[in-house]
C-alpha cells in the first residue's frame, strides 16, 4: 500500500475517518475555563472502555492465537507509526521486567526507527517498504505474530507490515480506531475500537491512543497469563533488576505461600532470586534444583509444577 499522493485525495480520505471528524459543538473550547475543559476531556475518555468492551470477543480470539504461537517459541511484534508505534514500543519494553521475557520475545518497531520515539520522522509512516525492511531485519517465522497498530487504520507503514508478515506466514493482528479499515481487513484478526471524533480534531493521541493502550495491555498481559507467567494475579516471573523489584519479589513469594520473612529469604537465596522457583520450594517442600526441574518439565507453569510435585 502506498500513500495518497494527491493532497486533495488525501484530504477527502481523511474526511471519511471518524477519528478525523470535526465537532462544531467544541469550536469554542479554547474560551472555556480550564476546569470545564478538563471535565469535557474526562467525559470523552470515559467512553473508551465501553468501546473496547464491544470488541472483547475479537481481542480474546487474537490473544489465544498469539499465545499458541508464542508457546511454540514465537515472538510478539508490534508495528506502527507515531503515537501508535510508541505505544507498541512501550508495551514491548515493559514485558522483560514484568514477565521475565527475553528482549527479543516481545518487540516494538516504529516507523523511522528508535529516533522516532522522541522526534517525528517525516514521511516514515507513508512507507510500506520501510515496514517490510524493518520486519525482514527481524527474520520473521510462521511462529511469530505481527500486530499492526494505527488509529486511522490506513497508515501505510502499519498496513504494509501486516501484509508483509502475512505473506511470510506469520500471524497478523490489525488494531485500528475506524470501522472498515484497510488494516483490519489485511490482518487475520482485525480489531477496530471506534471511539469517535477526538476533542481536538484529528488528535489521535487522545481517545484513540488510550484505546490502543488498553488493548495492547490486554494482548501482552493475558498472553503472558496463558503462558504461565503468573500465579493467580501475582507476577511470579518478575525480574528483580532493582531494589524495588527485589522487594516486590519478596512480597510476591510471601503472598503466594504465607511463609514468614526468613523462610522467604532462604527460598529466594536457594533459587537465585527466581520467584516462581522459590514459591515451589516452599509450597512443595522441594529443593532449588528439583523446583527448577519441575518447572522445566511443566513449561514454566507453576500450577502444573505444583500438581506434579504432589503426585
Amino acid at each position: 500500500m502506498t500513500s495518497t499522493s494527491n493532497p486533495r485525495d488525501l484530504r477527502a480520505e481523511l474526511e471519511t475517518l471518524t477519528t478525523e471528524a470535526f465537532r462544531p459543538e467544541l469550536a469554542d473550547i479554547d474560551r472555556l475555563p480550564t476546569l470545564d475543559i478538563a471535565r469535557l476531556m474526562n467525559g470523552e475518555d470515559a467512553c473508551v472502555p465501553d468501546a473496547v468492551a464491544r470488541r472483547l470477543p475479537e481481542i480474546a480470539a487474537a490473544i489465544d492465537a498469539v499465545a499458541e504461537r508464542m508457546g511454540r517459541g514465537g515472538r510478539l511484534i508490534y508495528a506502527g507509526a507515531g503515537t501508535a508505534g510508541r505505544l507498541g514500543v512501550l508495551d514491548a519494553s515493559e514485558c522483560p521486567p514484568t514477565f521475565n521475557t527475553e528482549p527479543e520475545q516481545v518487540v516494538g518497531v516504529i516507523a523511522g526507527g528508535p529516533g522516532a520515539l522522541v522526534t517525528s520522522v517525516e514521511g516514515a509512516e507513508d512507507s510500506a517498504e520501510l515496514a517490510r525492511a524493518d520486519l525482514d531485519a527481524l527474520a520473521l517465522t510462521p511462529r511469530d505474530t505481527v500486530v499492526g497498530v494505527s488509529a486511522s487504520g490506513r497508515t501505510p507503514y502499519a498496513v504494509g507490515a501486516v501484509e508483509h508478515a502475512r505473506r511470510q506466514g506469520a500471524l497478523t493482528v490489525g488494531l485500528a480506531c475506524n470501522a472498515d479499515s484497510a488494516l483490519a481487513a489485511a490482518a487475520e484478526h482485525g480489531i477496530e475500537i471506534v471511539v469517535g471524533p477526538e476533542l481536538l480534531t484529528g488528535s489521535t493521541r487522545l481517545k484513540a491512543g488510550t484505546a490502543q493502550k488498553l488493548v495492547l495491555n490486554m494482548l501482552s498481559t493475558i498472553t503472558m497469563i496463558r503462558l504461565g507467567k503468573t500465579y493467580g494475579n501475582l507476577m511470579v516471573d518478575v525480574r528483580a533488576s532493582n531494589e524495588k523489584l527485589r522487594a516486590r519479589s519478596r512480597r510476591i513469594v510471601a503472598l503466594a505461600t504465607g511463609a514468614p520473612d526468613d523462610e522467604v529469604e532462604r527460598a529466594l537465596t536457594a533459587t537465585d532470586g527466581e520467584v516462581k522457583n522459590a514459591i515451589l520450594t516452599i509450597l512443595a517442600g522441594v529443593d532449588g534444583p528439583t523446583a527448577a526441574r519441575l518447572l522445566e518439565d511443566s513449561d514454566g507453569h507453576l500450577r502444573a509444577a505444583l500438581a506434579e510435585a504432589a503426585r
